[in-house]
């Protein structure tokens, strides 16, 4: 393509961080190679090694992150770390003396403080772009359903309705994720992504969520370190948002037994939009066809080379940011700091409100020092 190279850095290499070595291998048609890896975890080290050496691309190994930077290999840095560690690593990559572009897996970071001192410190670097990796925005049903809700086929948004019914969180090393201190929460760590979404469906701002939520099925029967897991598994929520609209996401985490792990409907004021996943159809009908005009269509990407974990969602988002990263400060990144921080913003709230048995509002969120 002629292109000049893009050398890439994957900081953390458990199953994300290997995902995204996969998503990246498949782009090589692109111009862009993974040159070399962070990770203090050895197992993980060795099937980063093993997936790259399976498709023949030498990986320099690094035990810590600050190694990878100070070595100068890479132009871009993938960071798919454990949640509690987001920041730290983001301020010594923003700080260090050679610029690095950075995809930085959701959530941004646990706190809302930790976002902004992120967020204060990348505006001095301007010449550095970071992108929030909250990739389902890409899935084809969802990328389809905004489409026709920014092309106005629905009128103005009033509601959105999230469902995620899935399986339990996955075993991650150290059990990192099992609790609340290291991931921010299951409300912050897997829901940011349908924040974002609703946020984008809703073209508003959220001003209050109130939540409802437990432990009640999953992790009861595991102990580490003496210590019971305290990640809730299952939890209703209500986010009302600046111009009247509101969203509601519906999880569970012991619905294994579900046709679709992902139902989003978005409806306005003339029309009804819905995006089934994986089954990656999408509905779209009006009020004045009614239940005979209802539409379904199956949503589909011919760019995607790679399926992987999330139906393709993780290509296009590198796909993405590699035009973004080309471009040279022409083309911001699709998902940026500030929407990284607003995902995570909703989510404490949401945590907030259980804790509380109230409404949260999100400027008590945001300006909770």
């Amino acid at each position: 393509m002629g292109e000049k190279i893009v050398n890439y850095g994957i900081i953390g290499v458990g199953l994300m961080g290997r995902e995204h070595l996969l998503n990246l291998y498949h782009l090589r048609i692109q111009n862009v190679a993974v040159v070399c890896i962070a990770d203090p975890h050895l197992p993980s080290q060795q099937h980063a090694l093993d997936l790259a050496t399976s498709f023949n691309w030498p990986l320099k190994v690094f035990s810590g992150h600050q190694e990878l930077l100070d070595s100068g290999m890479c132009d871009v840095v993938v960071v798919s770390t454990p949640n509690m560690t987001h920041y730290q690593i983001l301020m010594d990559i923003i700080n260090h003396p050679k610029p690095h572009h950075v995809l930085v897996e959701k959530p941004l970071c646990t706190t809302v403080m930790d976002c902004r001192k992120v967020i204060e410190a990348a505006r001095k670097r301007p010449e550095m772009l970071v992108q929030v990796g909250l990739e389902y925005r890409y899935m084809p049903p969802v990328a389809k359903l905004i489409e026709i809700v920014k092309g106005g086929a629905l009128g103005q948004i009033k509601m959105v309705a999230i469902r995620e019914h899935r399986f339990p969180f996955l075993v991650k090393v150290n059990n990192w994720n099992r609790f609340n201190c290291n991931s921010g929460g299951t409300l912050v760590e897997k829901c940011c992504h349908f924040f974002d979404l609703m946020r984008l469906f809703a073209g508003a701002n959220p001003v209050r969520v109130m939540a409802s939520g437990g432990v009640d099925v999953n992790h009861k029967d595991e102990i580490y370190d003496g210590k019971v897991p305290d990640i809730i598994d299952n939890a209703y929520v209500i986010v009302e948002f600046e111009n009247n609209s509101r969203g509601m996401l519906d999880l569970c985490m012991f619905a294994e037994g579900s046709k679709n792990e992902q139902e989003i409907s978005v409806v306005g004021d003339t029309g009804k939009g819905e995006a089934f996943v994986p089954e990656s159809i999408v509905r779209l009908g009006n009020r004045l066809e009614g239940r005979e005009g209802v539409k379904t269509v199956k949503a589909e990407d011919d760019r995607i080379k790679y399926e992987g974990l999330h139906h393709g969602s993780s290509y296009l988002e590198h796909l993405n940011f590699l035009s973004a990263i080309r471009a040279q400060g022409v083309q911001a990144p699709a998902v940026d700091l500030h929407d990284g921080l607003v995902s995570v913003a909703i989510g404490v709230a949401a945590q907030v409100s259980i804790e509380l048995g109230r409404f949260v509002t999100m400027e008590e969120v945001m300006n909770d020092n």
